[in-house]
């Protein structure tokens, strides 16, 4: 597969915060699509630089096809969000004028039957960014504890009675596809909300906790704000209340001068670009639905 579906999550107002300009260096961490990636190279020709990483290899498959007249001035690696800061120091392309996270998950990913992120296909239940590493969602079901899937649930997923669903899914196991999990979700949980489908959370949760998404999030920010240069910026879109809140304490943290106690980590000093976080227009909204939960922060570094 080498055309993508995936439309861009507040693009204008990306390029309209990081500033891209010619001879500038920018790293996009979650290249997806590769929307984001297609506007830092025009907007900083004819000489800028883009390193865009991501985890999944079908990205950078799809991207290299895409992006093959781009030449030396992008720069393609398969690579995990918390794992960047390492990449762009043995590549000695630190610092870096603008870095984008977007922490979306792809519309190719969801689309694609064989990689079980979405209900609405039936197919295996998958859901790694990397199918190369970790267990499958269905196997970490079958191996995971009933305490320890009642709290993903609960805290990944933030659903109510989560303690009754993460039961019923366990005496189901073994649950081999996203059609298996979405019918026991569909039996026990009545749809209260005509856009949002009883599974949506639970796969949520799921896949959050399968990639380790959040503490992965939580690692990475202090050095990516590190990475920028004097005057450059950090912008991050959220989907998630947890996924936002993260981001939101660490500019806080960054802006105030305070220290990540609990990391011990004392992190640049920047200021706020965004006091409250920037969402999508409701024309975006109309064109593509999957904006509407998009949160979009962004700092300078001082």
């Amino acid at each position: 597969m080498v055309t993508t579906t995936h439309i861009p999550v507040l693009f204008d107002e990306v390029m309209q915060l990081l500033q891209p300009r010619s001879g500038g260096r920018y790293l996009d961490c979650t290249l997806g699509g590769g929307g984001h990636t297609a506007g830092l190279l025009q907007a900083s020709a004819p000489d800028g630089i883009v390193l865009a990483a991501d985890a999944d290899a079908s990205a950078i498959a799809r991207a290299k096809v895409r992006f093959a007249t781009a030449g030396p001035r992008l720069i393609l690696r398969q690579c995990w969000l918390d794992e960047l800061p390492d990449l762009a120091d043995a590549l000695e392309l630190a610092p870096f004028d603008g870095i984008l996270a977007d922490l979306g998950l792809c519309s190719d990913q969801l689309e694609d039957p064989a990689r079980g992120f979405s209900f609405t296909h039936d197919g295996p239940l998958d859901m790694r960014f990397n199918p190369q590493q970790s267990m499958s969602a269905a196997e970490w079901l079958q191996h995971t504890d009933l305490p320890t899937l009642t709290r993903v649930l609960r805290e990944y997923g933030e659903l109510p009675r989560a303690d009754v669903i993460a039961r019923a899914i366990w005496q189901a196991r073994p649950i081999r596809t996203t059609s298996q999990l979405r019918d026991v979700v569909q039996k026990l949980v009545r749809r209260r909300n005509a856009r949002l489908h009883p599974a949506t959370l639970v796969f949520q949760a799921l896949r959050i906790a399968i990639n380790d998404e959040l503490q992965r999030l939580a690692r990475a920010l202090p050095r990516l704000i590190a990475m920028l240069r004097r005057g450059g910026r950090l912008a991050v879109i959220s989907f998630h209340s947890l996924e936002d809140r993260i981001v939101k304490q660490c500019f806080r943290a960054s802006a105030s001068g305070t220290a990540q106690a609990e990391r011990d980590i004392s992190l640049p000093a920047t200021r706020l670009i965004t006091r409250r976080p920037i969402v999508p227009t409701s024309a975006e909204v109309a064109r593509n639905p999957r904006a509407r939960s998009a949160k979009l922060r962004v700092v300078e570094r001082l």
